[in-house]
């Protein structure tokens, strides 16, 4: 089963490539995958998620141009992922838990790449954690019961989502996308709402930190300058990853130094 389930999350982490390249390039995603230098069109046994590339040595079979190794390991990160999230047996929690990580896997790579946020995968993004909110208590509670309860968490959410997101709009506004753009700012919205407060905003601050400690390491060895930009939505997923996994646990620790 867990051979299975990595298997199903390597071939998703495959189409999260394509949506990676094409959604940063504004191209279609749909039609069939093709060569990125010669743009021939590629057969099944090109598109196994990892193993064709491995035994294409990392090098295209028609023009024999090197490949990025970015798509083996969105493959393998996702493929690993899955079998961390199904070990759960809350099939409604899973499921929607696979869809946010699978959003934050493609934010990650484009915004480290490309310095773009799709407006899908923010959507989507959106839409999952919704779901989780929405249907993750209906599971366990009345239905009766799980209405007013849900929606009043809902409304709650929203307003962390705000409360979250104020200090990335404020950068955004202040230095005029210069620091922040409006991708960052909507990714750390949806990431109060899906985390609640103060969990969002824990995550924030753990994104300003591991951000600036990334900054000062390239710094230090001369890859980046002063003013060069660095992008900010992979620590706000990084943050984000920490709270919804390790969350409760780190607030625990905080509330008794506190």
């Amino acid at each position: 089963m867990t051979i299975f389930i990595f298997l199903f999350g390597s071939a998703i982490g495959s189409f999260l490539n394509v949506l990676i390249d094409r959604l940063s390039e504004n191209q279609s995603i749909m039609g069939r995958s093709h060569c990125d230098f010669c743009g021939k069109k590629l057969t099944w046994f090109d598109l196994v998620p990892i193993f064709s590339f491995l035994t294409l040595g990392g090098k295209s079979r028609c023009c024999h141009k090197k490949l990025s190794w970015q798509y083996p390991l969105v493959e393998l990160t996702t493929g690993i992922a899955f079998v961390l999230i199904f070990k759960d047996s809350l099939v409604f929690k899973t499921v929607f838990i696979a869809g946010i990580v699978s959003c934050f896997i493609v934010i990650f790579v484009s915004d480290f790449k490309y310095h773009l946020i799709s407006d899908w995968i923010l959507w989507a993004l959106f839409g999952f954690s919704l779901l989780f909110k929405v249907l993750t208590p209906i599971s366990s509670v009345f239905p009766s019961q799980a209405g007013i309860h849900v929606l009043s968490q809902i409304v709650s959410d929203v307003l962390s989502g705000l409360i979250v997101a104020a200090p990335i709009f404020l950068i955004y506004f202040v230095t005029r996308e210069r620091a922040m753009g409006l991708g960052d700012v909507l990714l750390s919205a949806i990431t109060g709402f899906l985390l609640g407060w103060p969990m969002g905003f824990v995550a924030i601050y753990i994104a300003f930190v591991t951000g600036a400690i990334y900054g000062i390491v390239l710094l230090a060895i001369h890859r980046k300058k002063l003013k060069s930009h660095i992008a900010f939505g992979p620590f706000i997923i990084i943050g984000a990853l920490v709270m919804l996994y390790y969350g409760k646990e780190i607030i625990s620790v905080v509330e008794k130094i506190y």
